[in-house]
């Protein structure tokens, strides 16, 4: 996915290091991104989300907070109300350059800041968060040997993983003041919420309270085994789904004109994972699928092979044109089902003696309802009709090139 870097304007007036993640077509939509605490915009969840995101055609910017990453000033001088600050002016950036956000996607820490900054975004149709704590002071659990020195002294040197990160008084005072029923109340935007029951860092029990103190319309889905940082691809992965497709039922994400000659728009295909083989696939601008090969072959497994998805789409092209067909006869035809398989078999006829392969599709039709033998002998014979078998049987005319 094409990639920006841009900077913006922190609360303090230092500028702020942000990616913006574009789709390859026409932007339909935007998200804002807020990290987790301490993290940074390039984790592996923010980058998975944006690229899902971008697939379906919502541009996504993710920052790094005010001394962190690549972004200016110092973060002994945060507090969790500067973090939201900087929440609105990122927000206040997209929409000077005429991209207000839509979306509003928050993890961890970040996913609190979301809540709190979201009545003040109202451009924002929906947010979602990623394992977030109900309370803001619950972060406080990450360093929680120290909170004595840092009382003490007004402030201490914590290390979070492999970083040593400069937490002061004030910023403790600023957790405990910060509270989120009320925004979650006063919300009015469409919630979803996802959270992983064994997550160590920030228990399940948040999700609840979170869930409990928003009102409709809202929605929990639980991460299952993933982690608090979402590390395992496949986790990421299924999270970016899972929003991509809860948004859109929030999102008004207007149709592009499709192609002249193409009813259905661009068919766009985007690697997702180069150490195998998974792809993202976008077909015009409302519907998104994954496409894999079998462990056998090298791939994960995540999706349906090429010749699956080939497969699929000569069985849903039968089915179709059978209740088409019976529907306009007014025939009692009351449920169809096709399976289909697919094989390489040598193509004796093509080159006898050879070694040559051609694609072998086996199609298995089942009707139900209260047919004669005439009209179920028709049907079948009505399943060669169908577009997709013609297209296979027949020729066509590939043209490749690079974009431009």
């Amino acid at each position: 996915m094409p990639s920006q870097k841009i900077t913006f304007q922190g609360h303090d007036g230092d500028r702020l290091a942000a990616r913006l993640d574009l789709p390859e077509g026409p932007v339909l939509g935007h998200a804002l991104f807020a990290h987790c605490f301490t993290c940074g915009k390039d984790i592996a969840a923010a980058h998975r989300i944006a690229q899902s995101l971008s697939i379906m055609g919502i541009a996504v910017l993710r920052f790094d907070f005010t001394g962190l990453g690549s972004s200016g000033g110092e973060f002994a001088n945060t507090t969790f109300t500067t973090n939201v600050e900087d929440l609105r002016l990122a927000a206040r950036w997209m929409h000077d350059q005429d991209m207000p956000p839509d979306l509003l996607i928050g993890h961890s820490l970040g996913g609190a800041a979301i809540l709190k900054a979201a009545r003040d975004i109202p451009s924002a149709k929906a947010v979602a968060t990623l394992a977030a704590p109900h309370d803001p002071a619950h972060v406080t659990n990450n360093f929680s040997s120290s909170l004595k020195e840092i009382k003490e002294t007004g402030q201490a040197s914590v290390k979070l993983g492999t970083r040593s990160i400069p937490i002061t008084e004030a910023f403790l005072d600023d957790l405990e003041g910060s509270k989120l029923d009320a925004a979650l109340h006063d919300l009015d935007k469409a919630l979803l919420v996802l959270h992983a029951p064994r997550d160590q860092v920030v228990g399940i029990d948040n999700a609840t309270r979170i869930f409990q103190a928003a009102m409709h319309p809202k929605s929990f889905v639980s991460l299952d085994q993933a982690d608090h940082l979402l590390t395992r691809k496949s986790d990421a992965d299924y999270a970016a789904r899972v929003i991509a497709a809860w948004a859109a039922r929030y999102i008004d994400l207007p149709r592009p004109t499709p192609p002249p000659g193409a009813p259905e728009g661009v068919t766009r295909i985007s690697e997702a994972d180069p150490g195998g083989f998974l792809q993202e696939i976008s077909v015009g601008d409302r519907h998104h699928l994954l496409a894999d090969e079998p462990l056998a072959y090298g791939g994960t497994n995540r999706g349906p092979s090429p010749y699956g998805l080939l497969a699929a789409g000569l069985g849903a092209c039968t089915s179709m044109t059978i209740r088409m067909y019976a529907r306009r006869k007014g025939w009692p035809l009351e449920h169809v089902a096709v399976d289909v398989t697919h094989d390489k078999v040598h193509a004796q006829d093509a080159a006898p003696g050879g070694k040559a392969r051609a694609d072998h599709f086996t199609r298995v039709v089942r009707l139900e309802g209260p047919l004669s033998d005439e009209q179920r002998n028709r049907l079948l014979e009505i399943a060669d009709k169908c577009p997709v078998h013609r297209t296979l049987e027949g020729s066509s005319t590939i043209l490749t090139s690079f974009a431009d």
